[in-house]
């Protein structure tokens, strides 16, 4: 989720960048729904309100960025601008991040986006991304003067909660060694898959704030799959209604109707109607599968990275990577 462009108007003082942390959630909610709402209004859906989202899921989003989740204030000492940059291991990504509205069009948009670009490549990362809307062209645009490069779209789809004869194979019921056996066995698929790529962080994360879970394949020792799953709101006050999918990595790509048959029993005992994936245009295969499937289209961002720190997809294999929070 990227918000930042808006005709100029005199610039204005900002301070930062300073790390934000939990105690700033309060602020952070209503500059994010604020911003993005009045994007739409600007994009002609004026009758279109983003709500502030589920503070949990706030508290995910600054624990994984840590020291990347970037805050400036202005002359009040009011926030005024945030880019939280997320790295998990050598792949980077920056989301949400969003100018106040009545400060949009000073150049702050751009101080923002190359302090967390500046912070992930002092961290290592080889790629570097965001997610945009693809019908916002002023965004597109003002991207790509800082270098950014559009790539594939990444299509949101849901399929329906559904029972199956086998449990899913959950990390939170695994114990000690073969808990830390389980995490081990994940982070060497992904790095064996895609080099330099790791997502226990979240794997751990999601576990700890009780967020969701993450769905096993295959043995314990050595999974052939893995997806880290969130089925907490994603927006404040709203009821469970999908079970959203951030990681999903599979050693064979035709495994993912057995991984689709095991999210859809997790959704179905986690108390949600539906399971939302979403699947970048580089897995045309996945994709029709998914369809056949009966998986509907939801939505769609255009992916964008840095130019020389574009992504690639597996030579073999499935690595979906959600860039959203």
């Amino acid at each position: 989720m990227t918000l930042l462009t808006r005709p100029p108007v005199p610039a204005r003082p900002a301070r930062g960048p300073e790390v934000l942390t939990e105690a700033d959630i309060p602020v952070l909610n209503p500059l994010f729904a604020d911003a993005f709402s009045d994007r739409y209004r600007r994009d002609g859906m004026s009758g279109v309100r983003v709500p502030p989202l589920n503070p949990a899921i706030w508290r995910y989003a600054l624990a994984g960025a840590g020291e990347g989740a970037l805050g400036w204030r202005d002359e009040r000492g009011q926030l005024v601008a945030f880019n939280i940059a997320h790295r998990s291991g050598s792949e980077g990504w920056m989301g949400p991040l969003c100018v106040r509205p009545d400060a949009q069009g000073a150049g702050l948009g751009t101080t923002i986006v190359r302090a967390g670009l500046s912070w992930l490549r002092r961290q290592g990362a080889r790629v570097i991304g965001l997610e945009t809307m693809p019908r916002t062209v002023d965004n597109i645009g003002f991207y790509s003067t800082l270098g950014f490069v559009p790539g594939a779209l990444t299509i949101t789809l849901t399929l329906d909660a559904a029972s199956d004869r086998e449990p899913p194979r959950l990390l939170s019921a695994l114990q000690g060694l073969e808990r830390e056996s389980a995490i081990a066995g994940c982070r060497a698929l992904t790095a064996q898959l895609l080099p330099g790529y790791d997502y226990t962080r979240e794997m751990l994360l999601t576990d700890r704030l009780a967020l969701g879970d993450t769905v096993l394949l295959g043995p314990v020792d050595a999974p052939t799959g893995y997806a880290i799953c969130h089925s907490v709101p994603l927006v404040e006050g709203r009821a469970r209604d999908e079970l959203r999918v951030l990681k999903l990595v599979l050693a064979r790509r035709g495994d993912v109707p057995v991984m689709v048959r095991s999210l859809a029993e997790y959704a179905r005992r986690a108390g949600t109607a539906r399971v939302a994936l979403r699947v970048q245009g580089d897995y045309a295969d996945a994709y029709r599968v998914l369809i056949a499937l009966g998986a509907r289209v939801r939505w769609t961002d255009l992916r964008m990275s840095v130019h020389g720190w574009e992504e690639q997809p597996p030579a073999s294999g499935l690595v979906l990577s959600n860039w959203e929070i």
